[in-house]
């Protein structure tokens, strides 16, 4: 006579599932789904950020006057911009840390030092570098006549730098006096020390810019 069901039967202890486990498996696969998500946003996001490395950002630029529209590394200075993409070399780099001033252009008529500065801040702006200094006519510009005139240089290396931050200085109105002109003249350095020459062109130059 039978007086129960069979035991062996019965589901084995570890084939049966509490509250608690059954609660635990479906936290378990929503972290894992989520993990999942998250892990595919990351991807497309890298995904985006290695499409706009590998081709570039679009910038539009206006250089010595005239409009400049191509595609750059988002990583690349002002300075590469203009001697490695559009073959204008007047700019030097010197330390590449903005420290000697070798590189300074005008942006906006404001000078910088191109090599700290992203090729991106660019963009819609008015960049004029030292080639763009010369006028129609084929004359040189007072400033790059004045640094003729006091034999302002030496190696030259630096000269380029040199005259664009001198013409900053003096339509800023800081070339009133020597020592003016060596305060603001500081952040551009010359290894060959032409700086009696530089201190005097600039001088002339103001009186011939009309800006004193």
């Amino acid at each position: 006579m039978t007086t129960g069901p069979d035991p062996s039967s019965l589901p084995p202890q570890a084939t049966q599932v509490n509250r608690r486990e059954f609660v635990l498996s479906v936290l378990s696969v929503a972290a894992a789904s989520g993990a999942v998500g998250a892990g595919q946003a990351q991807a497309q996001s890298m995904d985006a950020a290695l499409e706009v490395h590998t081709g570039g950002v679009p910038l539009c630029v206006v250089v010595n006057g005239q409009q400049q529209s191509l595609t750059v590394d988002p990583r690349t200075s002002a300075l590469d911009l203009l001697r490695e993409r559009l073959g204008l070399s007047g700019a030097k780099k010197g330390c590449d840390h903005g420290q000697c001033g070798a590189c300074t252009i005008h942006v906006d008529g404001r000078r910088v030092v191109s090599c700290l500065t992203p090729a991106l801040q660019l963009e819609g702006r008015r960049v004029d570098t030292i080639e763009g200094l010369q006028r129609p006519d084929g004359s040189l510009h007072p400033m790059q006549q004045a640094f003729i005139d006091h034999d302002a240089l030496q190696c030259g290396y630096c000269t380029p730098g040199q005259i664009m931050a001198a013409i900053a200085c003096v339509r800023e109105g800081n070339a009133g006096s020597p020592e003016r002109i060596k305060e603001y003249m500081s952040g551009n350095l010359c290894r060959c020390g032409a700086y009696n020459g530089i201190v005097a062109a600039i001088g002339q130059a103001a009186g011939d810019m009309g800006k004193a």
